[in-house]
């Protein structure tokens, strides 16, 4: 893995489900910045990367994260950084799923990130200068979120479980999520629909566009560096301004 020079040149940085999305900009911020970065997926990152180390795992089994996690530390020297960002959910209204479809989405959403950050731990708690793990969680925890019910309760036991362990693992370790809204990603269309639907959804959010990926990137580069380094327990959102209410698109209260 080539040396680099850069913000984030000290830190060696491991990112679930990078290759692609959210984990793969938030990988290659990291790494185009200096920083040694392993990324923890069940499939190879799309195309020729040399600096990024591939580790080839299931989060949802222990055992491969245990694994997963001692090859990336061996192969960056270190840990420094954990991006938890692997997870998903196909849109199945809760009366028509099963309760294994059901027990698979919190396994992954939930118990995977809790694996992860439960075996970088062990790791980072021996290393003199700690670590930083970074949850990327979802507003789907924060409000109803219909067709994908067990996702967004996995979200909201995932947010929880940062306040928690940040403070279990303190001060040595720190404990941060970025609450993400609706992003544009390579499988946008299975959400948000085609290039005419996700330019009507964009007119809701404040801002005026959905997130890229980077955009969620910067603020796990930043929860991971040391410009937050009294920052832990604390839940970060990038939302371009949330959702208003849909009551203002009706209301004759408002001109």
């Amino acid at each position: 893995m080539v040396e680099q020079s850069g913000e984030f040149a000290r830190l060696a940085a491991l990112v679930t489900g990078g290759a692609s999305g959210i984990g793969l900009a938030t990988a290659r911020l990291l790494a185009d910045r200096g920083a040694r970065v392993a990324i923890l997926d069940r499939v190879r990152v799309d195309g020729e990367s040399t600096d990024l180390y591939p580790v080839l795992a299931d989060v949802t089994d222990d055992a491969s994260v245990r694994a997963a996690v001692a090859e990336a530390g061996r192969a960056l020297g270190r840990l420094d950084v954990v991006v938890n960002n692997a997870g998903g959910s196909p849109y199945v209204l809760a009366a028509e799923s099963s309760a294994r479809f059901s027990t698979k989405i919190i396994e992954l959403n939930l118990l995977a990130p809790l694996s992860v950050s439960t075996h970088a731990n062990a790791v980072m708690q021996q290393q003199a200068h700690g670590g930083a793990i970074v949850n990327i969680t979802s507003v789907s925890g924060r409000r109803p979120t219909p067709g994908t019910a067990p996702y967004g309760a996995a979200k909201a036991g995932m947010e929880n479980l940062t306040g928690t362990l940040a403070v279990e693992w303190a001060p040595k370790v720190r404990v941060n999520s970025v609450v993400v809204g609706m992003v544009e990603t390579e499988q946008s269309e299975l959400f948000y629909g085609d290039a005419d639907s996700i330019a009507a959804i964009s007119k809701n959010v404040p801002l005026g566009r959905l997130a890229q990926p980077a955009d969620v990137g910067w603020a796990a580069a930043f929860l991971a560096s040391d410009a937050a380094s009294y920052v832990s327990g604390a839940s970060l959102e990038v939302h371009g301004g949330g959702e208003p209410p849909h009551y203002l698109a009706t209301t004759t209260a408002i001109k």
